[in-house]
């Protein structure tokens, strides 16, 4: 009863909002106007990064980057409402947990908040699904120096898992907002089914970056931590 309530209360919000986009249009969905909506660089496919095939929203291009980029590093969270009806699109397999890209404890102290996390908890309420966090990541230090293959290395060794774990899921759902060559998500794949018995790993992410544009110092970053410099 609560939800409907509170489900009719946003749609009259909506329609004495404008578009969060424009400022100009009547609301549609997810605090957008139709327009906006249909405007956004969509992609609604799967793509392959670093042998890991990934469900991806959109194209890492305006205005989805600079809305990721607000909402991950300016605490504007009033973003994720867009954010999350994104993920919506995509045709989701059936899973039995949903797993947030973890991030380590420095990011979490510097950011406040897991910006997968909170797109995992909304997708999980939506499903209905349960969130499962079973990995920790270890401090992410910079890669500057090293080669390729040490920086992969790298990245792998980050993920760990955390004892105990008692509950264990055969089909999970990686959620992360931005992908570029995949080796975070292969990572954690690879912890997922070879430590804790995940038979089954899909992926989904808001946006992924182009990858003809990642540079040598930049290949492995699977997603993009560093603040954007306006």
């Amino acid at each position: 009863m609560f939800s409907s309530i509170s489900s009719q209360a946003q749609q009259w919000f909506d329609r004495l909002s404008p578009c969060s986009l424009c400022h100009i249009g009547r609301t549609q969905q997810f605090g957008v106007c139709a327009h906006c909506w249909q405007q956004l660089p969509w992609l609604k496919q799967s793509i392959e990064r670093h042998q890991q095939h990934v469900l991806v929203a959109c194209h890492y291009d305006y205005p989805i980057n600079r809305l990721i980029q607000q909402f991950k590093y300016e605490q504007k969270l009033h973003h994720q409402r867009l954010l999350n009806g994104m993920l919506l699109q995509l045709k989701l397999p059936k899973v039995q947990a949903i797993v947030p890209m973890p991030i380590s404890t420095d990011r979490l102290l510097q950011r406040g908040f897991n910006q997968s996390l909170l797109l995992a908890k909304a997708l999980s309420k939506s499903l209905n699904v349960p969130l499962w966090q079973p990995i920790q990541r270890l401090a992410q230090h910079s890669q500057k120096g090293f080669s390729r293959l040490e920086r992969l290395e790298n990245i792998e060794q980050q993920f760990i898992a955390k004892p105990p774990n008692h509950i264990r899921y055969r089909k999970v759902l990686i959620v992360d907002d931005v992908v570029t060559t995949g080796s975070s998500i292969a990572a954690l794949s690879q912890v997922l089914t070879q430590q804790l018995g995940c038979q089954q790993v899909y992926s989904i992410c808001l946006a992924a970056a182009p990858a003809q544009s990642l540079t040598p110092a930049t290949d492995v970053v699977d997603t993009m931590e560093s603040p954007p410099r306006w």
